[in-house]
């Protein structure tokens, strides 16, 4: 075909065209005649891997990530049990520049000009892949178009010095297409969690089983990061202690995990395990409030005395949007509270619910507390920004699995949050001094269980599956 060089396997994994313009190349990828071995994942499908992870939720091994007192007896002896399935879908990073990188390879030297959130790692793949010593190798980093995680892995740098070294001494600028970008991602892992609380006479909780079910991040790209067999990112915002702490005091809790990896890839999308844990924990809260028939604030005050600093940002943000007085006519608010990444957050959403399915999220009123605040305004834009991007997983968000592949190809079937639709943001920043925590990724979780708990405010019904656009709810 007309300005075609070249057409090269990439490993045993890819097939690349080597062509003068972008468009010429897709053009005879597309033509070309590839037969693929599908293997053994052809037939999985979202339904199958809900399935799987179900099972998780009662049955098999767990790994133990946070345990006092004895939960089985605690609720075997509840005068009052509450349950609940909740369940956070696969998502894509869907950045608006698709993974790209250019390489030179020679016989002597190869150099690569690339985005990426890792340069020691990138740099380690081009020395593995080009087969050259440290000393003739260059990694050139670039500003680049959006990363929440995805620029972290190397595969697309691979795969540029792969196709160079078949072409030594011409430069080779690899661009995925969209499609082939959003179906060979590195996705937010796809768990399940059912919840299991106790109450005794007067009330009082007593008792929490809380069960993941679902994927590693660290088994499938960091195993040298498991701790006999256990993923402790997994375990974000719900440890005994630490800078992922789970502030609620209950005498008698469990919360494990039971690992479960399907073939679709896990990867670090923008907060983390924090997305679906903070949902979790959060949502279940209001429901455990409402069934004993207790504001949702004051009931997490109890449980929150012994954690002074996460009282304290769950306090703020109530005296900041007024909780003890009535919202505005037509307005509801939701509250959620969660610390991870060294930082303590929460936050209130005031929204209004059109039909019963549009949700008009009016604001968010967020504080932070990261021990210390160096950029005030900066911790509020990255507070703003990964309300967004929390907002359009809620919404938006969630990828679909269909014979063993990912099914979103383009934004027409993953879409993002407009301007119009985003809230208006109001960030208390307190820091309490002696630590110093994160700021972008912490802030995403109170987002998404503050606006649920608020719809549940409103309409009187919980959604406990994510995104709202499988519920038929969309932005108002």
């Amino acid at each position: 075909m007309k300005c075609v060089k070249k057409v090269v396997k990439v490993g045993d994994t890819a097939v690349a065209v080597v062509a003068d313009t972008w468009w010429h190349a897709k053009t005879a990828l597309d033509a070309l005649p590839i037969v693929w071995d599908e293997g053994a994942n052809a037939k999985v499908s979202s339904a199958s891997i809900a399935a799987w992870l179900s099972e998780g939720l009662d049955s098999g091994p767990a790994y133990v990530g946070n345990e006092n007192g004895d939960v089985k007896a605690a609720l075997a002896n509840a005068a009052k049990k509450v349950e609940a399935v909740y369940n956070y879908p696969y998502q894509n990073h869907a950045t608006m520049e698709p993974l790209n990188a250019t390489a030179l390879y020679t016989a002597d030297k190869c150099e690569v000009w690339c985005g990426t959130q890792n340069g020691e790692a990138a740099f380690a793949a081009v020395l593995e892949v080009s087969g050259l010593p440290a000393d003739k190798c260059d990694v050139h980093k670039l500003m680049l178009g959006g990363g929440f995680g995805r620029r972290g892995q190397t595969d697309y740098v691979r795969q540029a010095v792969a196709i160079a070294k078949q072409m030594p001494g011409t430069p080779i600028k690899l661009l995925w297409s969209r499609e082939e970008d959003m179906t060979h991602g590195r996705y937010h892992p796809i768990t399940q969690c059912k919840m299991t609380a106790g109450f005794d006479a007067d009330n009082n909780l007593t008792a929490l089983h809380m069960r993941i079910s679902g994927q590693s991040i660290q088994f499938t790209l960091r195993p040298e990061g498991l701790v006999n067999g256990k993923d402790p990112s997994t375990f974000a915002g719900l440890n005994p202690s630490g800078d992922a702490a789970f502030g609620y005091t209950i005498p008698n809790l469990l919360i494990d995990h039971s690992m479960r990896n399907p073939h679709i890839m896990p990867g670090f999308w923008r907060g983390v395990n924090v997305n679906h844990n903070a949902i979790y924990v959060e949502s279940f809260m209001d429901e455990l409030a409402q069934a004993v028939g207790q504001d949702p604030l004051e009931f997490r005050r109890k449980l929150l005395k012994d954690h002074p600093k996460h009282l304290a940002v769950l306090n703020a943000v109530a005296e900041k949007v007024g909780w003890g007085t009535p919202p505005p006519q037509g307005v509801s608010r939701g509250i959620a509270q969660f610390m991870s990444y060294g930082t303590y957050v929460a936050g209130v959403a005031e929204i209004s619910v059109i039909d019963g399915n549009k949700i008009k999220v009016h604001r968010i009123v967020a504080a932070v507390d990261s021990g210390y605040a160096v950029n005030p305004e900066q911790i509020a834009r990255q507070a703003s920004g990964s309300f967004v991007y929390g907002l359009t997983g809620l919404f938006y968000g969630g990828c679909t699995v269909k014979d063993g592949r990912i099914e979103q190809t383009n934004f027409d079937t993953y879409n993002s949050m407009r301007i119009n639709e985003a809230p208006k943001v109001e960030t208390i920043v307190m820091p309490s001094g002696g630590f110093w925590g994160g700021i972008g990724e912490p802030t995403i979780g109170v987002a998404a269980p503050a606006v649920l708990n608020a719809y549940f405010a409103a309409t009187g019904k919980r959604i406990r599956s994510v995104p709202l656009r499988e519920q038929n709810i969309t932005f108002a």
